[in-house]
C-alpha cells in the first residue's frame, strides 16, 4: 500500500482533500466568469471609445466612409504595415499618448483595471478566507488530537491504563494509535502480572512465616526445657523427640514450599515418559506402607482396566507424579482412623488413565470441599490429624501441569475419593514423537 493510498485511508484528511477540490472547482468557475466579465467590460469600453472618436472625426467633417475605413479595417487594427504603424505612433506620441502613460490618465482603462480588481477580490477573498478557516479547523482538530493521544500514552507511563486511544477512524494515524493501544494492552498484562508476582511473593513470605512460627517456638521452649532439666535423661530424650518431630515439620514445610513456588513461578519443566503405571504406584507408597502398618491402617492396590491385555503405562513425568500420588495418600492416611482402609486403584483405556484414592475416614465438609485445594488450609475437623495443608495444592498444582484434572468427592463420616485424570492423547503424541525422532535422527 502506497504512502497515498493509506494518507487517504485517513477520514479527516479525505474530508479536508475533497473540500480543498470543491473550493478549486469553484475558484476556476469564478476566473471563467470573472474572464468574461472582463471580456464584456472590455467589448463595451472598446466600444464607447470608437463611438467617441468616429463622432469627433464626423463633427470635424471627416467622411464617414473615411471614419468607417479607419475603424473597421482589420489589417491596420490588428498591427497594419510597419509603416502605418509607425504614422499612428508618432501621431499619438504628439499629443502625449505613449505606451509608458500611467493607466489614471487613461480614465477608461482606470476604470476597467479597478472593475476588474473589485470583481476578482469579491470572488478570490471569501474563498481564501474559507480555505484559511478550513485549514484552521483541520489543523486544531488534528493538534487536539495529537495532545489527547499524548495525554493518554503519558499516562500509560506512569501505569494508568483505563483510558483508550480512539480508533473509530483509517489511516496511517489510526493505525498508529492502534499499535500504541496494542503495547498499552501489554504493558498493563505485564502489570498486572508483576502486581500478582508481589502479592503472590508477599503472601508466600507471609504464609511460609506463620507455619514456621508455631514449630520455631516449639523448639524455643523444648530447648529451654532441656536446658534447665540436665539431670534428667527421660525429659532429655522425650523432649529431644519433640525437637526432632519439629525439625521433620520444618524441613517438609520448606521443601512442599520450594516445590509449589516452582510450580507456580512456571520453573518445573516436566519431562514426558513412558512409565509403567503399577510400578509408579507402588514407589508412590513405598515409604508409607511402614506408616500404614504402624498405624494399623490398609494399603490396597488394585488394577481395573476392563481388559487385562491393555498396557499399564502413563506418560508423564514420574519423579512429579510420585509426588502428586504420595500426597493424595498421605493425606488419606491423615484422616483415616485405626482399621481403616485406603484403597489406590487405576484403570487404562485408548483415551484416559485414571487413578483414584479412596478412603473410608471422615470425609470432608461441604462447606470445607471447594477450599481443600488452598494453600495451608485446614478445616476446624482436622485440627488434631497431622499436616501442613501443603500436600493437596502441591498434587493439584502438578497433576494440572501435566495436563491432567483432578476432582473430589467426599461423604462426611463415610470417606473421600480423589480422581486423577490423564488423557492418553499425550501417549499417542509422545510416541509418534519418538518414532519420527528415531526416524530422523
Amino acid at each position: 500500500m502506497t504512502m497515498d493510498t493509506r494518507l487517504m485511508q485517513d477520514q479527516q484528511v479525505r474530508r479536508y482533500f475533497l473540500f480543498l477540490s470543491a473550493l478549486s472547482l469553484f475558484l476556476l468557475l469564478a476566473a471563467m466568469l470573472l474572464c468574461r466579465g472582463a471580456a464584456q467590460e472590455a467589448k463595451t469600453m472598446l466600444l464607447r471609445h470608437d463611438t467617441s472618436i468616429a463622432a469627433s472625426l464626423s463633427a470635424q467633417g471627416v467622411p464617414e466612409i473615411v471614419i468607417a475605413r479607419a475603424l473597421t479595417d482589420t489589417s491596420v487594427s490588428f498591427g497594419g504595415t510597419g509603416s502605418q504603424m509607425q504614422a499612428g505612433e508618432r501621431l499619438l506620441a504628439k499629443i502625449g499618448v505613449r505606451p509608458a502613460l500611467e493607466t489614471q490618465f487613461l480614465p477608461q482603462l482606470q476604470n476597467f483595471q479597478i472593475n476588474t480588481g473589485r470583481r476578482a477580490l469579491t470572488l478570490v477573498l471569501p474563498a481564501c478566507l474559507i480555505l484559511l478557516g478550513a485549514s484552521l479547523r483541520f489543523f486544531l482538530k488534528r493538534d487536539a488530537l495529537y495532545q489527547r493521544a499524548a495525554a493518554m500514552i503519558d499516562s500509560y507511563a506512569i501505569g494508568c491504563f483505563s483510558c483508550r486511544l480512539p480508533q473509530m477512524g483509517e489511516g496511517s494515524l489510526y493505525q498508529m494509535f492502534s499499535a500504541v493501544d496494542r503495547l498499552a494492552t501489554m504493558l498493563q498484562a505485564q502489570n498486572d502480572t508483576e502486581r500478582a508476582s508481589k502479592i503472590f511473593l508477599r503472601n508466600t513470605i507471609s504464609d511460609i512465616s506463620h507455619q514456621l512460627k508455631t514449630p520455631l517456638a516449639a523448639l524455643s521452649m523444648y530447648q529451654e526445657i532441656m536446658e534447665n532439666e540436665p539431670d534428667q535423661p527421660d525429659v532429655i530424650r522425650q523432649f529431644a523427640a519433640k525437637t526432632g518431630t519439629a525439625l521433620k515439620r520444618m524441613e517438609q514445610l520448606i521443601q512442599s514450599m520450594l516445590k509449589i513456588t516452582r510450580l507456580d513461578a512456571g520453573n518445573v519443566v516436566f519431562e514426558r515418559q513412558e512409565c509403567d503405571l503399577h510400578r509408579l504406584i507402588l514407589q508412590a507408597i513405598s515409604e508409607l506402607t511402614t506408616r500404614a502398618l504402624n498405624e494399623g491402617k490398609i494399603l490396597i492396590t488394585d488394577n481395573i482396566s476392563a481388559s487385562d491385555s491393555l498396557a499399564e503405562t502413563i506418560v508423564c513425568d514420574p519423579a512429579w507424579t510420585v509426588e502428586a500420588v504420595g500426597n493424595l495418600v498421605k493425606n488419606a492416611l491423615d484422616h483415616t482412623h485405626t482399621n481403616g482402609t485406603i484403597r489406590i486403584t487405576w484403570e487404562t483405556s485408548p483415551l484416559s488413565t485414571i487413578i483414584r484414592i479412596a478412603d473410608d475416614g471422615d470425609g470432608i465438609a461441604p462447606e470445607d470441599i471447594h477450599h481443600i485445594f488452598k494453600r495451608f488450609y485446614r478445616s476446624s475437623q482436622s485440627s488434631d490429624t497431622p499436616g501442613i495443608g501443603l500436600g493437596l495444592p502441591l498434587a493439584k498444582s502438578i497433576v494440572e501441569g501435566q495436563g491432567g484434572t483432578i476432582t473430589v468427592q467426599s461423604t462426611p463420616q463415610l470417606g473421600t475419593c480423589f480422581t486423577i485424570f490423564f488423557p492418553n492423547a499425550l501417549k499417542s503424541c509422545d510416541t509418534s514423537d519418538a518414532s519420527q525422532n528415531l526416524t530422523n535422527p
